[in-house]
This record gives C-alpha cells, sequence and structure tokens, in this order.
C-alpha cells in the first residue's frame, strides 16, 4: 500500500468518524431543546392555573364581602354621574 493511499484511508476514517460524531451531537442537542420547550410549556401552564386559581379566589371573596355589605350597583352609578354633572 502506497504512502498516499495510506494517508487518504486515514484522512477518510478520521472524516468519517467526525461527521458521525457531529450527527449524533446535533440530535442530542435538539433532543435536549426539545425537552426544554416542554419544561417552559409546563411551567406556563402552572402559571396559569395559579392565575385561575386566584380569580377564583377573588371571586369567592367579592361574594362574601357582597353578602356581607349588599352593594347596589345601579344606584352607585347613578349617584356619580349626577355628582359629576
Amino acid at each position: 500500500m502506497s504512502l498516499a493511499s495510506k494517508i487518504t484511508l486515514g484522512s477518510v476514517s478520521v472524516l468519517t468518524v467526525g461527521i458521525i460524531y457531529g450527527v449524533h451531537y446535533i440530535q442530542k442537542l435538539e433532543e435536549y431543546n426539545m425537552y426544554q420547550g416542554v419544561v417552559h410549556d409546563q411551567e406556563r401552564q402552572r402559571i396559569k392555573q395559579e392565575r385561575v386559581d386566584e380569580l377564583r379566589m377573588q371571586q369567592a371573596l367579592q361574594k362574601e364581602y357582597e353578602i356581607a355589605q349588599p352593594v347596589d350597583r345601579s344606584s352607585s352609578s347613578l349617584q356619580s354621574s349626577s355628582g359629576k354633572s
């Protein structure tokens, strides 16, 4: 086997191993990025659920307060509009 063919075989082998390693590295990187998307989606859903729970709690408190201290919305809006004139 000549020196040129040995160099060619060696360089092609190194290049092939480099390409295979590069493809596997890119696949792992894409897999990690996709997983991070799932993590971010779960975090957004958790925050959204917390906000919905807080809204329901505020609505329940509002109902309790309106029972304890009734508010007539129609008369209060008439008084505020007549006071502005």
